[in-house]
């Protein structure tokens, strides 16, 4: 009996001295990543936000980033601003969860409930029609804008996205536990932040693979926010709920009307780009798919001339995207990062949507 009690202590010890470490961290990697913009009540959520107004001699419509998950607004900021400051008013924001922003009660339901908190904070900005620009998961969010807001979307913008149903709907298992009640919420305020700060460069590496991963990336882009055990919950209930919207949206990609490009690399890790790309392409009449060889999960880093072609294409200007994704190939030729430790997602046959 002595030695039954004395295992449970030692357990009980384990998970409060694990709890401490993830206070501690979750404490630590706020200090170092704070807010750099605005805040906004949107749907009783407070919604951190980057606003830059429109210059006078603007060439483009608004822009809206739509960031992935895991992410947060300085994931598309800091390589897209940079070329776009001085043409365009732009709008980045942290999705409800994520960075700086609240969940709320509202988003936790699915991507058109965090699309009508956008379109909401567009209405608060009075930005009135823009080109949304969707990365990854962002992506799913992008065609709910685009179905639900037709009013608010100028043009769709996706990039390497996730938006149709994939082969058995399988997610990396720590997002299927962490939704589990009370071992989910357990799991993530004892080990999720360690083992998590433990994988987080090999797993960015293979988001990036073949090609490389940006010096300081990880520090820069403040990934270490997703981290924290309720950024950590919402982070898995959004990927984790991801196929079962899939199922019951993509049906309804045909509704969609505006001006669309889609940017995929056939070297993609993370999704099943001939999947969602293609199945992209197929739904949205008149959609242009840019397929880049030897082109990663992150189209917004490693090629982000191209992105800002794919914004003017959908803008109405006269842009050879195929001409631009032959530059980035040129480019990005030889990259072959991590090619053995990063497996590629194949897809059988069988699965591959028409082109």
């Amino acid at each position: 009996m002595n030695l039954i009690y004395a295992l449970l202590a030692f357990l009980m010890a384990l998970v409060f001295g694990l709890v401490g470490v993830t206070r501690a961290g979750s404490w630590l990697i706020e200090r170092r990543n704070p807010p750099i913009g605005e805040f906004a009540d949107i749907g009783g959520a407070r919604i951190h936000y980057v606003h830059v107004p429109a210059p006078a001699n603007a060439d483009l419509p608004p822009i809206v980033f739509v960031h992935g998950a895991s992410a947060n607004l300085r994931d598309q900021m800091l390589p897209l601003r940079p070329l776009l400051e001085g043409r365009a008013e732009m709008l980045f924001f942290d999705r409800p969860g994520f960075g700086w922003s609240e969940r709320g009660q509202g988003n936790n339901e699915d991507p058109s409930a965090q699309a009508n908190t956008i379109a909401a904070l567009m209405d608060r900005l009075g930005i009135k029609k823009a080109v949304i620009v969707g990365h990854s998961f962002g992506g799913a969010v992008t065609t709910a804008l685009g179905r639900e807001h037709p009013d608010k979307t100028l043009g769709l913008v996706f990039l390497a996205p996730a938006t149709h149903p994939w082969p058995g709907g399988a997610t990396s298992w720590y997002y299927d536990l962490t939704t589990i009640p009370v071992l989910g919420w357990l799991f993530s305020e004892t080990l999720a932040y360690p083992a998590g700060a433990l994988r987080m460069a090999d797993a960015t590496t293979c988001v990036f693979s073949p090609n490389k991963a940006p010096e300081n990336y990880l520090a820069a882009a403040s990934i270490p926010l997703v981290l924290r055990p309720s950024a950590f919950r919402d982070n898995a209930t959004d990927v984790a709920g991801l196929y079962r919207y899939a199922l019951g949206a993509a049906p309804h990609y045909t509704e969609i009307k505006a001006p669309t490009v889609v940017i995929s690399g056939d070297r993609d890790k993370v999704v099943y780009a001939h999947i969602h790309s293609i199945g992209l392409e197929r739904d949205i009449s008149g959609a242009e798919l840019v397929w880049v060889h030897n082109l990663g999960h992150k189209p917004d880093w490693i090629a982000p001339d191209l992105v800002v072609g794919a914004i003017e294409r959908v803008a109405g200007k006269t842009v050879d995207l195929r001409a631009m994704a032959k530059a980035v190939e040129a480019r990005i030729a030889n990259d072959a990062y991590d090619d053995g430790k990063c497996a590629d997602i194949k897809v059988p046959e069988a699965e591959l949507a028409p082109t």
